[in-house]
């Protein structure tokens, strides 16, 4: 029986992993390569289950000069503000998942215009890419995953209940470049 989101377990690949998922064997830290650190191998098959980062990405979607934000209905970070973003499905483009993300999140769809930037924090296993978007059709509306969604008008953005460092760095980012004489207020506040 199918009870909703918040049943199911979302792995963002911190693990811990205990069984290998070619075989069931037992994994165990071993010394694959000298010049690698330890890495999880099957005691059975000796298959190598490499710990890689998992790839999210993030849209700022622009609408009449806001920014179209939502707030989480999902954990991590519950209740607080995020543009839309989400995991990368694998074979998926990081382009065509941003613009997957807006229409599940926020209901629009959008024209990737540019890179922002790349986000990746030491002992944390996401990477985080987000791209500028121009919203192009569609109606803004909250999705399975927002509590509500808002347009914000650059100074009015809600800095202190904003999701994650990677949002508050991308939208610093991004009205930095929006606005290089500095007419927007932009919390410059590292977590």
């Amino acid at each position: 029986m199918d009870r909703g989101p918040d049943d199911f377990f979302h792995d963002d690949g911190a693990g811990p992993y205990a069984h290998c998922p070619r075989c069931g064997g037992g994994l165990e830290k071993r010394v694959v390569f000298t010049h690698d650190p330890p890495r999880l191998v099957c005691s059975s098959c000796r298959f190598v289950f490499y710990l890689d980062p998992k790839v999210a990405v993030g849209a700022i979607c622009k609408l009449d000069g806001k920014i179209i934000m939502l707030r989480r209905a999902i954990d991590p970070a519950y209740g607080k503000w995020v543009f839309p973003g989400g995991y990368v499905d694998r074979g998926e483009s990081l382009e065509d998942a941003a613009r997957r993300e807006a229409r599940e999140e926020i209901g629009v769809e959008v024209r990737v215009t540019r890179l922002i930037n790349v986000y990746s924090y030491t002992g944390r296993p996401v990477v985080v890419v987000v791209y500028e978007a121009e919203v192009v059709g569609g109606e803004v509306r909250g999705g399975a995953e927002a509590l509500e969604v808002r347009s914000f008008e650059p100074g009015d953005i809600p800095w202190d209940g904003l999701a994650f460092r990677s949002t508050r760095e991308a939208l610093q980012e991004f009205l930095r470049a929006a606005d290089p004489r500095g007419a927007h207020t932009v919390d410059e506040r590292r977590d």
